[in-house]
C-alpha cells in the first residue's frame, strides 16, 4: 500500500509541474500570436492565400475530346448489337406476339406503315391487338439513336 501512496504522490507531483509549466509559457505564447496577428495583416493573407491556381485549359480539352468520342460513337451505332442485346428476347423468338426478325410476312404491313411509324412504336412503346411492345424495348437506358438503329436493322433482316 505504500509503493501505491508513493507512485501516486510522484505522479501528482509531476502533474502538478507540467501543469504549471505549461500556463507559466501560455501567456507569452498568447501575446506572441496576438502580435502577429494585428502587425501588418500579411499574417492574415499568408494564411488565406491561394494553394494552387485552376487549370481550365485541360478542362476544355477534355470536354472537346469527349465531344468528339461521342459524336463519333453516335455515328457509329450497330443495330445488330443493340438487337441481340435488348431486342432478341422477344423477336428472335416472336414472344408477346412480337414479329420475328426475317419473317417478311409478318413484317410486311409494319415496314409499310413506314419508318417513322416504327421508329415512334419502338421508343414510346405500342399495345396493339397482336401484341405489346414495351418503350425502348423495356430498357430505357436505350437512346432514341440506338433504338433506331435496332429498328433499321431489324428492317433490313426482314424485307
Amino acid at each position: 500500500m505504500k509503493s501505491y501512496l508513493i507512485i501516486f504522490h510522484l505522479a501528482l507531483v509531476l502533474f502538478g509541474f507540467i501543469f504549471v509549466e505549461h500556463h507559466l509559457d501560455t501567456p507569452g505564447h498568447s501575446e506572441a500570436q496576438r502580435e502577429s496577428l494585428l502587425s501588418d495583416g500579411s499574417g492574415i493573407a499568408a494564411r488565406i492565400a491561394a494553394v494552387g491556381q485552376i487549370n481550365v485549359a485541360q478542362a476544355q480539352t477534355k470536354t472537346q475530346s469527349s465531344t468528339q468520342v461521342a459524336a463519333a460513337t453516335a455515328s457509329a451505332i450497330d443495330g445488330e448489337k443493340i438487337y441481340q442485346s435488348a431486342c432478341i428476347a422477344c423477336h428472335g423468338a416472336g414472344v408477346a406476339g412480337a414479329p420475328r426478325v426475317g419473317d417478311a410476312s409478318n413484317w410486311a404491313a409494319r415496314i409499310a406503315a413506314g419508318n417513322e411509324t416504327l421508329y415512334a412504336n419502338a421508343i414510346n412503346g405500342f399495345q396493339g391487338s397482336s401484341g405489346v411492345m414495351p418503350g425502348k424495348g423495356g430498357n430505357p437506358t436505350l437512346s432514341d439513336e440506338e433504338v433506331k438503329a435496332a429498328v433499321d436493322y431489324m428492317v433490313s433482316q426482314s424485307q
